[in-house]
């Protein structure tokens, strides 16, 4: 066990945490904005990396992302934060769904229906601490929550589909949010996939006293359902339903919002956790940084379709560049 010598506070603690010897390996769970950054300096540091979704908030972040993965290739494990690939009722839908038991798919609706993310007022810091404290709220330093949130969504297909998305087209607005940040309270999203294959993406985060998350596909043949408490299962010519899923006691709104999920998705995270470990431990390094960046990316996609209004391709909004600067100073915090 790390005693108390090893926890560092301050602008300089990453630095300190990376130079000792006593670490192995780091969980990046900073804001979004800062993960490029720190995920670089661990990789250049030796160190083996979990880092928490999304990779990064804008596009040259995720480009820095996936240098970083080249750099730890063959010699670190990488892993990001993108668990439900590992909830097993999940794993073993898309073997039926890669396999043809919806047949040629059609369409999907995929939606994050969530409440407010309360945080506090911190009536007695700067500015400039009260948007790092809370920057859940924040645009710019958390991705908004196309990125943060509903990002989880957007992996998600992706990874059923065996694709990333050709172009989008969405909406979003900030109606109904309390707040003091600038996120945005919803999204609509519609992602056309390779084979005119057209996914939307719908979210909330602002609604009270409910949450709800699905993802549905519905093929030529059948239509598949993914929702984290239940059910997973497929319909038509080849019905399915996951074993041992059945139908567990609702999640609570409030637990909900900390991912303390029930139901299908609840084993995800300790089974993400064993994969990354037991890589480490086996030397059967993964690395996972150009699929964590393709599916920010995606998400970006998403996100600029919607704050522009206008229908976008990936490979636009990839050559576009945008950087994001939050005009942070934490060294004055």
């Amino acid at each position: 066990a790390i005693g108390r010598s090893q926890l560092f506070a301050g602008p300089d603690s990453l630095d300190r945490i990376l130079s000792s010897s006593e670490v192995d390996a780091v969980l990046i769970a900073t804001p979004p904005y800062f993960h490029p950054e720190h995920l670089a300096k661990a990789v250049a540091s030796g160190k083996h990396v979990y880092c928490e979704k999304p990779v990064a908030v804008d596009v040259p972040g995720c480009l820095d992302v996936i240098e970083a993965g080249k750099k730890a290739q063959g010699r670190l494990s990488l892993a990001i934060g993108f668990q439900l690939r590992h909830a097993p009722p999940y794993v073993e839908i898309r073997e039926k769904i890669r396999g043809g038991d919806l047949g040629a798919l059609v369409c999907g609706l995929s939606h994050y229906y969530a409440g407010a993310i309360q945080r506090p007022d911190w009536p007695n810091a700067s500015p400039q601490e009260r948007r790092l404290r809370n920057w859940i709220h924040d645009k710019v330093i958390s991705g908004d929550i196309f990125v943060e949130q509903n990002i989880h969504l957007v992996d998600l297909n992706n990874w059923l589909l065996g694709a990333r998305p050709v172009s989008a087209q969405g909406v979003c607005g900030r109606r109904g949010r309390r707040d003091q940040g600038d996120c945005s309270s919803h999204f609509n999203v519609t992602f056309t996939y390779p084979n005119d294959v057209h996914i939307t993406v719908t979210s909330t985060q602002f609604i009270e006293g409910e949450w709800d998350v699905a993802v549905r596909l519905f093929g030529e043949e059948g239509n598949a359902e993914l929702r984290y408490d239940a059910p997973v299962r497929i319909t038509g010519r080849r019905p399915w339903n996951a074993p041992g899923v059945g139908k567990p006691e609702k999640t609570e709104a409030a637990a909900a919002v900390t991912g303390a999920f029930k139901g299908a998705i609840e084993d995800a995270d300790a089974e993400k956790e064993r994969n990354w470990i037991e890589s480490i431990t086996s030397g059967r390094f993964l690395n996972e940084a150009a699929q964590g960046a393709e599916s920010t990316l995606s998400a970006i996609l998403g996100r600029t379709a919607a704050y522009t209004g206008r229908t976008l391709s990936y490979d636009e909004v990839v050559r576009s560049g945008e950087k994001w600067d939050a005009g942070l100073d934490v060294r004055r915090l």
